[in-house]
């Protein structure tokens, strides 16, 4: 089948040098995509690889405009092309934002409303969809290739660009003035711990002790608000588990990207236009335990599936990761706690929190703070008598805040409080070596070793 038709009508011959240059091109721009998409065989261009899609583009532009007896400059015509295949196969307006790799997050509030984060600072920029129905074409373009949908009857949804980036829409009648998309992006190449150490999200001693954590299979709970950074440290203290072990993640829209052999990864399923088919975290948590895991990690506990989590640590899983909502220590527990109380258990909140205090080794605390930074700001060690109960949480390391420069830069150094970790003797039984100077007080913050190894025996 060719891929276009001629059509009879042909439009006006314009004058290039009559009208100015970009509003001529945008108005070009719309023209050609209208023929294209009346004209041309949309889905056979669309089935094409990417540069394949882009030169038979070409040269169905290059019939049309010889068909009007329209000249362009090559840069004009690189900039139709391009804009036709966003406007017809691509995300439109959106599409040169996301070849921006500084940019972690896109915020459209409205047609004419698009703000970005770039280093920590969320700005405005001057990109813009025509109407309120341009941006739900767009908005319809992200979700139904994953099946799912956005109505007025369904007026949210979360979705995942093909570079796995994280989209949540809602339309009206639920967003008052206009419909907003929140897309959270993620690095090409994760980040690494040295890689998060080298932004000040902690210093070189804690990084040191975050991995060897895991590599003693301690259970960890990341604590941290919207933002925080959360699955970014989950991701990168991920790595430090050993190449022979069988890891199985959890999530509810996958974002880990673990660089192993031996990896399965699970993703929740909401239901579909008909209702049924939703499979949730907590199904997949229980089947995970069914597959062999040697470690379990769960993208972020939200409800009922905290319990099944805490289930899995109990009963011999150890080394599990996973993250959770909240702004602090104390709040971590409460909010696992009501978390266990949602799953129907029946269990009284005593006995609740004696299960969060037995399943969990580690509290990490991770923040967003006001400068853009994020940092980990405490890491508390649940330490419990030999009858599993809660002792005491003991911190172990902390960010202490001196305040803000002139420059708004949150001021501050990592520390460490001088309490010696009770999982010591855990990182012996492990082969680890830990120097125990990091314990110190103040030690953190004075270490000048940037490039001191830690050596790891298996």
């Amino acid at each position: 089948m060719p891929l276009f038709s001629k059509n009879q009508t042909q439009a006006p011959i314009h004058s290039y040098l009559e009208e100015d240059r970009n509003e001529y091109l945008e108005t070009l721009g719309s023209h050609y995509k209208n023929r294209l998409l009346g004209e041309a065989d949309i889905q056979s261009i669309t089935r094409l690889p990417a540069e394949e899609m882009r030169r038979a583009v070409e040269r169905i532009l290059a019939q049309f405009m010889s068909e009007e007896r329209l000249v362009l400059p090559r840069r004009d015509r690189d900039f139709l092309v391009s804009r036709i295949l966003n406007e017809s196969v691509g995300l439109g307006p959106l599409e040169g934002l996301l070849k921006d790799d500084g940019i972690t997050e896109i915020l459209i509030n409205g047609y004419d409303r698009v703000f970005v984060e770039k280093k920590g600072k969320l700005e405005q920029v001057p990109v813009r969809f025509k109407n309120e129905e341009h941006l739900r074409q767009i908005i319809e373009r992200i979700v139904a290739p994953i099946g799912r949908r956005i109505d007025e009857s369904s007026p949210m949804v979360d979705a995942r660009l093909p570079d796995g980036s994280r989209v949540n829409a809602v339309i009206a009648p639920v967003s008052l003035f206009g419909s907003t998309v929140s897309i959270r992006r993620f690095s090409k190449n994760p980040y690494t711990m040295e890689n998060l150490m080298g932004f000040g999200a902690f210093s070189p001693a804690i990084s040191r002790f975050l991995q060897n954590i895991v590599r003693a299979r301690l259970n960890v709970l990341i604590s941290g608000g919207t933002g925080s950074g959360k699955s970014t440290l989950l991701n990168a203290m991920a790595a430090a588990i050993p190449q022979g072990e069988r890891v199985i993640t959890i999530e509810d829209m996958a974002e880990l990207r673990l660089n192993r052999k031996h990896v399965v990864g699970l993703e929740a399923r909401p239901a579909n236009v008909e209702g049924t088919g939703r499979i949730d975290i907590r199904e997949l948590v229980r089947n995970a335990l069914r597959m062999r895991p040697d470690r379990i990690v769960v993208g972020e506990v939200r409800s009922g599936e905290a319990f099944d989590m805490l289930q899995a640590m109990n009963t011999g899983h150890e080394g599990s990761l996973t993250t959770l909502h909240a702004n602090s220590v104390a709040d971590a527990i409460r909010r696992l706690e009501s978390m266990v109380i949602m799953s129907g258990t029946g269990l009284g909140s005593e006995v609740i929190r004696d299960y969060i205090y037995s399943a969990l080794d580690y509290i990490v605390q991770i923040g967003r703070l006001e400068d853009g930074s994020r940092k980990v700001l405490s890491i508390s060690e649940v330490q419990k008598g030999k009858d599993g109960s809660l002792e005491k949480i003991e911190e172990i390391f902390r960010f202490d805040r001196q305040g803000i420069d002139e420059n708004h830069h949150v001021l501050g150094n990592f520390i460490s409080t001088g309490v010696y970790p009770r999982s010591l003797e855990r990182f012996q039984v492990y082969g680890i070596q830990q120097d125990f100077s990091d314990f110190e007080p103040d030690f953190a913050c004075n270490e000048k070793a940037m490039d001191r190894k830690q050596v790891y025996k298996p």
